[in-house]
């Protein structure tokens, strides 16, 4: 319940064709921590422009709590002490984000296969997550080109071979998880793997570059490094587990 002794208000625009998200998230923020909110609306455009120019500020919505203005969403954070990102910040949270959605669907797609006894899961998961990767770059095919240029010894050589690559990472994971043609998924998965791990080795180890890693595409701050270089050296351990197992 709203404390009475804690008060607070929020601008945000309101508007027929228009209601600001982080004005929505604001106010949720607010009433969370026992906000008692005086909830004003900007109604139109005209509006919105008077408000910012009477208050010296670029945007809303805008929270003043005892007479005094926080500011925007991510100020109203961090007046609660909530960690909020800096902008342009590395971050390994998408490639985390897919490790983690991989693993849970190996463990789906095994137990459903094989019930309990999990000693397919390690391939699995690798399968899914160079298909999860691969889907990654694909959304962008181009600009995953550009930043893999950056390191990619193969690429810098022949750059067709960038816009190739997350074509040959998706087939690879999607023969590998169904078991079948691997006369054809383990040398490519070991080709592009290995490529792939001593470009990385060399670029970060060697060279000490400080560069972002394509391996989540080409629109993350994920640097490269370790996470680059384990994403290929699971397709190497992948390739090398079906040729001894003779999948």
């Amino acid at each position: 319940m709203p404390n009475p002794e804690k008060t607070a208000v929020l601008y945000r625009m309101v508007m027929p064709d228009h209601v600001c998200p982080y004005g929505r998230k604001a106010l949720w923020l607010l009433k969370r921590k026992g906000y008692a909110v005086e909830d004003r609306h900007l109604a139109t455009r005209a509006e919105t422009d008077a408000f910012k120019a009477e208050h010296a500020v670029k945007t809303t919505p805008q929270t003043f709590i005892d007479g005094v203005r926080v500011g925007g969403y991510d100020d109203l954070r961090r007046f609660f002490g909530q960690r909020v990102p800096e902008a342009g910040a590395t971050s390994y949270v998408p490639v985390l984000a897919v490790f983690a959605v991989a693993l849970l669907l190996a463990l789906v797609v095994v137990w459903w296969r094989e019930g309990p006894m999990l000693a397919s899961l390690p391939p699995a998961f690798i399968s899914i997550a160079m298909c999860l990767l691969a889907m990654l770059k694909l959304q962008d095919v181009e600009k995953f080109s550009t930043m893999f240029l950056n390191y990619d010894l193969l690429a810098q050589k022949w750059p067709p071979y960038g816009y190739l690559y997350p074509f040959a990472e998706l087939g690879a994971g999607v023969l590998m998880l169904a078991g079948v043609l691997t006369w054809l998924s383990a040398p490519v998965a070991l080709f592009i793997g290995g490529i792939g791990a001593a470009s990385v080795f060399k670029a970060v180890y060697v060279d000490k570059r400080r560069l972002k890693c394509a391996c989540v595409g080409g629109s993350t701050n994920v640097p490269l490094g370790f996470v680059s270089l384990t994403e290929n050296l699971m397709m190497i351990a992948m390739a090398a587990w079906m040729f001894a197992s003779g999948h």
